[in-house]
């Protein structure tokens, strides 16, 4: 009898693992025929201009900042992604000055899910201009956080293709994070407000070139929060695309981006992608911080690896990503 119970036990482990790895190979299959790969090309004509003299910095309040959100606008309007609020901009004041976030919404087809949101996000905004060097003083802010910019507007458009999400997807660009995570503090306080469900928030924060030595792509910040490093590399096409880095946990990194406010707020894992790891660039808040020093072709392919990553979390039947 023992021996029966055994024997159907293993076949039920059997079955349920064919089914998890039926349902990951369904979503390698449905993102491989939807997508076509990212395009160095691409990344680059986004951040020539999210990094350009001509926007100045992007400091809060700044023309420059206002001719970056209305291209943001611009590209997900193209895309078929519409406004969450009634226009783009999600509006809020710093010391007198109006500034704001962008917010593009892509509603969830199922009848139930679509109920439950998933934020991708990253800051637009940058500190203007700095201490000069040979005549320069445009921080330009390619890395810090043009590129977290790119990969919000890429994914914006992969998703607009992919046309399955059952969770509703916010696409935001936070404004004055170089002010205290303030752009990210009001809306979180605002989605709160609306009563607004969240599931989990992925937030995006220099990405612009590879780690060095390490044996994964990119690291999360607040790695032990939740399990979501471990989720990601299970819904990954790699075998390790997410690590933990020390030095992320040593100066507190997790608290000190934009997923930051809305863990305060919801209590729910929400965590920063990051290939920043203290020793492979040394440009931050520098006027070289500029498009010259990025590596599209990463930036490319980290933007790529996301996409089955995502994919999961916004179709999912269970909230799988939780905090520990």
């Amino acid at each position: 009898m023992k021996r029966y119970i055994v024997i159907i036990l293993v076949s039920l482990l059997c079955i349920n693992c064919k089914q998890k790895t039926s349902a990951q190979e369904q979503v390698q299959e449905v993102v491989a025929t939807t997508f076509a790969k990212t395009k160095t090309s691409e990344v680059e004509r986004i951040m020539n201009f999210m990094a350009s003299d001509e926007l100045a910095g992007r400091d809060t309040g700044s023309e420059g900042l206002e001719k970056a959100a209305k291209f943001i606008e611009k590209e997900f309007k193209k895309n078929g992604i519409q406004p969450f609020f009634e226009t783009y901009r999600d509006v809020f004041d710093v010391g007198g000055v109006k500034t704001y976030n962008v917010v593009g919404y892509l509603k969830g087809l199922d009848e139930t899910l679509a109920n439950e949101f998933v934020i991708i996000g990253a800051h637009f905004d940058h500190i203007g201009t700095t201490k000069g060097v040979n005549g320069d003083t445009i921080a330009n802010g390619a890395n810090d956080n043009a590129a977290g910019t790119t990969a919000v507007i890429s994914l914006a458009e992969k998703f607009s293709q992919l046309k399955n999400n059952k969770r509703s997807i916010l696409f935001v660009l936070f404004g004055a994070e170089e002010k205290g995570l303030l752009g990210s503090k009001y809306l979180a306080k605002v989605l709160k407000e609306k009563k607004v469900s969240l599931y989990t928030m992925v937030n995006f924060e220099m990405i612009g070139v590879p780690l060095k030595d390490k044996p994964y792509k990119a690291y999360i910040t607040g790695f032990n929060k939740s399990n979501m490093a471990d989720k990601m590399n299970e819904y990954s096409d790699l075998n390790e695309f997410i690590g933990f880095l020390p030095k992320a946990k040593e100066f507190q990194l997790f608290q000190r981006s934009d997923n930051y406010p809305f863990y305060k707020e919801f209590n729910v894992p929400c965590q920063t992608i990051s290939t920043f790891d203290f020793t492979n660039y040394e440009y931050y808040h520098h006027v070289d911080d500029e498009v010259s020093e990025m590596n599209f072709e990463f930036m490319a392919e980290l933007i790529d690896d996301c996409i089955p990553v995502i994919t999961k979390m916004v179709t999912t039947p269970n909230k799988e990503i939780k905090l520990n």
